[in-house]
């Protein structure tokens, strides 16, 4: 278990940060990137929190906030350290059955979403723009090595989750958005 008794260390303010190891890397490098994209699409789900009464939706978007921290750790760990928590296929799985499940109760797309439908529904939708960016993040990070696949796929799936629970969320509130091709020509 984490126990911080001292918030500041001082000990990046040189532009250097530490990884899980003990190493240390410049707070420009991608996999820093990727570690601050995946902490704010985090508070972006938590912002979302705040607009989503449905209980059922609120626990899987809390489950899904602490499976992001262990994303966070699982990024922050060098390849080869034994018992490192890293995220686990059956993570990923659990994330396309609740898809398919949220997917069946909603009618087929007819046009692209825009973001919207209402307060719960727009925070998700930024919530899966981050997550995206932070998918590119991870990809970039990944390039330079010590990035296993199943953090990858986590994100990707992620991404459609949050997508997919927008457009549930909005049709409890003001519906699906749209897209209208050069309706303002």
């Amino acid at each position: 278990m984490v126990r911080l008794t001292k918030i500041y260390t001082r000990t990046g303010d040189g532009g250097e940060t530490g990884l899980v190891d003990g190493s240390r890397i410049s707070k420009a490098a991608p996999l820093m990137a990727a570690i601050g994209d995946v902490d704010e699409a985090n508070s972006a789900i938590g912002v979302a929190l705040l607009h989503i009464d449905d209980e059922a939706h609120r626990q899987t978007l809390l489950r899904i906030q602490n499976e992001l921290f262990d994303l966070g750790a699982d990024i922050a760990t060098p390849a080869g350290i034994e018992g490192a928590l890293r995220i686990q296929p059956g993570q990923v799985e659990r994330l396309e059955r609740e898809i398919d499940a949220m997917n069946a109760e909603l009618e087929p797309l007819r046009s692209f979403i825009l973001p919207g439908g209402g307060a719960g529904s727009a925070h998700l939708h930024l919530a899966r723009a981050i997550v995206r960016r932070a998918e590119r993040s991870l990809v970039a990070a990944a390039a330079e090595g010590g990035i296993g696949a199943d953090p990858l796929i986590y994100v990707n799936r992620l991404s459609d989750h949050l997508f997919v629970l927008a457009r549930l969320v909005a049709r409890a509130g003001q519906g699906d958005l749209l897209w209208r091709p050069g309706a303002t020509r």
